[in-house]
């Protein structure tokens, strides 16, 4: 299992595709993890209610929707960052993949190199790698933090294949727009109660069904 943390310092680096097990003359996927290829809110929820706290799906955020049971103002943010922080140091692994995430991407394998790019603290490189690993999914893996625009460019920059981005974020698909435009973005938002509060963009098509969205990306890096 091929996995690289990246830290904030060095955001316009890269590893090597070769290091990651992947080659430079196929098409390159790079895909987001939490609410893209995993069910992070529902998994996160489950472990803040093991800890005696509740999250509302009240605006498209995190900490600002955790809240102690009974009352009206969130958690404080150093709090919830707490929370944060504990869950990708021991609960990350247990998130359910997004429905028909495994089944696209296993179709994808045949046609492109799959990339997972995480941002996420270092403390869940192992968790977040058998994660993949135990549920088929591709498992080269980066962990990196910040836009996502500066790596994703120095990634795409060493393959001759077509490219493309997925993210549930339109923050990171403005990035990778910005610093790799040759890379067909998508958004992508797998928690049904975070999509009506989820942003858009007109510049990124945003496909909230696995099965649509793979076929979106194959017809991107094959046309």
């Amino acid at each position: 299992m091929a996995e690289r943390a990246v830290p904030p310092t060095a955001a316009v680096s890269a590893p090597i595709l070769e290091s990651l097990g992947l080659a430079r003359d196929r098409p390159l996927v790079i895909v987001d993890v939490d609410e893209v290829l995993g069910l992070f809110m529902k998994g996160f929820g489950a472990f803040i209610a093991q800890r005696g706290y509740e999250l509302r799906f009240e605006r498209f955020a995190l900490f600002q929707n955790i809240y102690r049971p009974g009352e009206s103002e969130h958690l404080d943010l150093a709090e919830g960052r707490e929370l944060f922080n504990a869950f990708f140091a021991s609960g990350c692994g247990d998130l359910e993949p997004a429905p028909g995430a495994v089944e696209a991407l296993s179709r994808l394998k045949a046609k492109a190199e799959i990339l997972i790019l995480s941002n996420a603290p270092a403390s869940a490189e192992r968790l977040r790698g058998d994660w993949l690993k135990r549920h088929g999914l591709p498992h080269a893996l980066i962990l990196s933090s910040g836009p996502k625009g500066p790596i994703t460019a120095a990634l795409t920059a060493q393959t001759s294949g077509k490219t493309a981005f997925v993210d549930d974020l339109i923050p990171n698909l403005d990035s990778v727009a910005e610093h790799s435009p040759q890379t067909a973005t998508f958004q992508h938002v797998a928690d049904l109660r975070l999509r009506p509060l989820a942003p858009r963009s007109d510049r990124h098509p945003r496909i909230d069904d696995w099965a649509e969205l793979g076929e979106a990306i194959a017809a991107a890096i094959s046309s």
